[in-house]
């Protein structure tokens, strides 16, 4: 998980490098969202499903609203202090932005209910303009809003179907997708809502159905496997090039459907050794959430100062670097100075 939110992190500054959407360094790195579904449907259905005789779905939802929304407001709120440092060079409009309508999106964004495209302050079309990769958390609510109501009452035969169906329409997207690709679900559009809900059901149930069934696979160095299988996948080159979109999409279609569930399944196998690197794993698990949620009203200032200027990573690869590096210890701070304490403290609020 950890190697998966540090390659977002990559991916989304190298992608501010990029000459088009066919010339990425780590070409697939969006679909570190869809790991991020088929991980959290295993890990849910791990850490739920025998527990429902002893918790209802109140407690059900206080856990999860817990464990999330803190670092989703943080995440808004660094987004809201980041966001007039940006220019109108690289986000039309933000000048005409006034406090006021920038604090309501923070207010609204902080909720995580998407905004309108007629909202929009930063001109980018997001449903969190304050920190767009939001939308992904949106969707994970839903989830598990969908699990707690009504899948996990569903037998193993019922979850299969609904996974070969989701399966399905995930490919079917895939090769006929405008931009041979899976990347979307950010915009409150039915275009956007659509992609979205694809991108999310089959890794999510795919994932669920394999802790339901306890699928895991043992292999020996499962942490060395499974990061470098997630490596190649998401730096992997784009496939049939621009007259051939459709094999990009079937390529991206394997990797959601039987390559990252095999990860998922390897990692809930494998068995660390060693004091240090079962520490080192222990800090990339806990810092990888929070990394995902804050880093990105960094990426925007960061696209803020390259892409005008059209400099190559070449050039300036030791920022780039330090700009990672950033992320990675403000995420760090985040999970040390609030998430943890706040989860806590809520924690012994509401169990009295």
């Amino acid at each position: 998980r950890g190697v998966a939110a540090l390659l977002v992190v990559f991916f989304h500054l190298f992608e501010a490098h990029a000459a088009g959407p066919l010339e990425q360094i780590i070409n697939h790195g969006y679909l570190a969202v869809d790991f991020f579904f088929v991980l959290s449907g295993f890990v849910i259905g791990y850490a739920y499903d025998d527990r429902w005789g002893k918790m209802d779905l109140k407690g059900f939802f206080r856990r999860r609203l817990i464990r999330l929304q803190p670092m989703v407001v943080m995440g808004m709120f660094i987004g809201a202090v980041f966001f007039f440092f940006g220019s109108e060079a690289m986000f039309p409009g933000i000048d005409q932005v006034s406090v006021w309508k920038m604090l309501l999106i923070f207010v609204i964004g902080s909720t995580l209910l998407p905004v309108p495209t007629t909202m929009d302050i930063r001109g980018w079309g997001e449903m969190h303009p304050l920190n767009g990769p939001a939308w992904s958390l949106f969707f994970e609510y839903i989830a598990n809003i969908l699990y707690a109501l009504i899948i996990r009452r569903f037998t193993k035969i019922m979850l299969a179907v609904l996974v070969v169906l989701a399966g399905g329409i995930l490919v079917h997207y895939a090769v006929t997708s405008p931009g041979g690709c899976l990347a979307g679900g950010w915009k409150l559009d039915a275009p956007q809502l659509r992609v979205g809900f694809t991108r999310l059901m089959y890794p999510f149930l795919a994932g669920l159905f394999m802790s339901r069934i306890g699928f895991t696979v043992r292999i020996k160095y499962a942490f060395e496997v499974c990061s470098l299988l997630l490596l190649v996948a998401l730096a992997f080159p784009r496939v049939g090039g621009s007259e051939h979109l459709w094999l990009n999409g079937l390529y991206e279609a394997f990797c959601v459907i039987v390559l990252f569930p095999f990860i998922v399944a390897c990692g809930a196998g494998g068995k660390l050794s060693g004091t240090m690197f079962s520490k080192s794993c222990d800090f990339m698990g806990k810092v990888s959430y929070p990394l995902y949620i804050t880093h990105y009203p960094v990426i925007y200032l960061y696209w803020n100062w390259v892409t005008p200027r059209h400099l190559p990573w070449i050039q300036v690869w030791p920022s780039t670097v330090l700009v990672a590096a950033f992320c990675v210890m403000m995420a760090y701070a985040c999970l040390k100075l609030y998430d943890e304490p706040i989860r806590n403290w809520l924690n012994k609020k509401l169990q009295k």
